[in-house]
């Protein structure tokens, strides 16, 4: 493989903006190339094989959805309660839909997930990542709960994030309203 690690973060950026655009069957080598604006080959000269592809935009999604450190901790500067648990839930869900398309990648990386066992492997290695600052940063900060809960947060937040990029089930609801209505439940 090429060693332009510049150059592989462009493609896998394409890769990202195809996959949440056309769908998994939409993602070819050839297309990431046109959406990069690079030679034809330059995909497959970076990324072998399909499996190759999936997994550098599974990679690539935990480095652009990478939490903000000096948002992080000014949080944990905080008083535990349940104002600092609705705001860490609304900085992710800030964090996630800042860039709708990227969260869509996500969604579609999933599926595809579920399909391939390599890709699951990279992937869920890939969320867990996510599950576990989660779960310490409830910890450091004095929130009550634990893994069980910090897990029943992220199956609500998936759903709701679903919901707010695609077809909505109730378009009345405020996202704040639901993220509110989360923690709420989630730490009593």
């Amino acid at each position: 493989m090429p060693s332009n690690p510049e150059r592989r973060r462009v493609l896998a950026d394409a890769g990202l903006r195809v996959l949440a655009a056309a769908g998994a069957r939409g993602l070819t080598h050839r297309a990431v190339d046109a959406e990069a604006g690079v030679p034809a080959g330059t995909a497959s000269n970076y990324f072998r094989s399909r499996d190759a592809l999936l997994g550098a935009l599974g990679e690539r999604i935990l480095e652009r959805f990478a939490p903000d450190e000096t948002v992080v901790a000014a949080l944990a500067t905080r008083e535990p309660g349940r104002e600092l648990f609705v705001d860490y839930l609304r900085y992710i869900v800030e964090r996630t839909t800042r860039q709708p398309d990227l969260t869509r990648a996500l969604i579609e990386l999933r599926l595809e997930a579920a399909r391939r066992p390599g890709l699951a492997t990279i992937l869920g290695d890939t969320l867990r990542r996510g599950y576990h600052d989660d779960v310490a940063f409830h910890a450091t900060t004095g929130l009550p709960g634990g893994r069980f809960e910090i897990a029943l947060l992220h199956y609500a937040l998936d759903g709701l994030l679903l919901d707010m990029l695609t077809t909505p089930i109730d378009p009345d609801i405020p996202p704040d309203d639901a993220v509110t209505a989360f923690a709420t439940r989630l730490i009593t």
